[in-house]
């Protein structure tokens, strides 16, 4: 899906439902849409936001690629403390830590005092074609969540929902009171979800899919992208989409050996080539998958079917 024209509201506060807002950063990409969107939950004196995003443009040390970014007059951070007003940040959760979702929590937690709390620390050193999302070294969490973990505000309660796959610290958060879901990047309506190993794992992933499949969420916010209103819906295509995948993959293995770049140029027709080696990445992940299934093997960069 091609991002939309401008303009677009970032930095701006955007009621999304009684207990929740948004504030776009100002890092939009082919990979990130026209940002990552900060959630705010609660309506009172006490709220939790959700993936902070990017450290400020231009801060000191900012190793972010968003550097003199429109953020509407303001950083990313003060756009969010502007939404929270004379409210209490009770929490800061990160969904994982690819530098377009965490780096900012340290700013917050400096600004504000409140807890960085959710998931695990993870830092890789290689995180595939994606150097707007490389892992956020700075990212040092209070608290980590365990699945089915709560943590409450006086008019918000969130629950951890353990979603490994797209990294293997991703949590989704439940909002208890709506029935709402923060998908991270693990599902999206404009985007399937990249899925890059080493750490992206395509096994966890489809499990993690159809965990979200089995609940009965209402919406899902993603931390890219619009609203879903058909949660069930979307993830259903989605398991499609990607078995759908592994089965191209076995069709062209089965015509004989194959590399990477062939199976891209085949099962991508059309593709953006900025996106090239993200597609290769999924290709990767879905082989590995297939190779864990002894379905598969790999010859010198070249894989054949078992």
């Amino acid at each position: 899906m091609n991002i939309p024209s401008k303009p677009w509201p970032t930095g701006l506060s955007e009621q999304c439902e009684p207990l929740v807002r948004r504030v776009l950063a100002p890092n939009a990409s082919h990979y990130t849409y026209t940002g990552t969107q900060t959630y705010i939950v609660g309506a009172g004196q006490e709220v939790a936001v959700i993936d902070p995003g990017p450290a400020d443009s231009g801060a000191e040390g900012d190793p972010s690629p968003f550097k003199g970014a429109d953020t509407n007059g303001q950083g990313h951070v003060e756009a969010i403390l502007a939404a929270v007003g004379d409210a209490r940040i009770g929490a800061i959760l990160c969904t994982h830590t690819h530098r377009d979702h965490s780096p900012a929590a340290a700013v917050l937690k400096a600004r504000t005092g409140a807890p960085i709390i959710g998931c695990a620390p993870l830092v890789l050193s290689d995180d595939g074609p994606r150097a707007d999302s490389a892992f956020d070294q700075t990212y040092a969490p209070d608290r980590v969540l365990t699945d089915g973990e709560r943590i409450s505000g006086p008019d918000w309660t969130i629950e951890a929902v353990a979603t490994p796959g797209h990294t293997s610290n991703h949590l989704c958060y439940a909002l208890v009171e709506s029935g709402a879901l923060f998908t991270g990047d693990h599902v999206m309506a404009w985007s399937t979800s990249v899925v890059s190993p080493p750490d992206g794992d395509m096994s966890a992933y489809m499990a993690s899919l159809a965990k979200l499949y089995d609940r009965e969420d209402r919406v899902f916010y993603p931390a890219h992208g619009p609203a879903v209103e058909k949660p069930k819906q979307l993830v259903r295509g989605m398991l499609g989409h990607r078995r759908q995948r592994e089965s191209q993959i076995l069709r062209l293995l089965g015509e004989g050996p194959q590399t990477i770049p062939d199976m891209v140029a085949a099962m991508y027709k059309g593709l953006d080539p900025r996106l090239t080696g993200a597609a290769g990445r999924s290709v990767l992940a879905h082989l590995y998958d297939l190779r864990g299934k002894g379905m598969v093997a790999e010859d010198d960069e070249t894989w054949r079917l078992t």
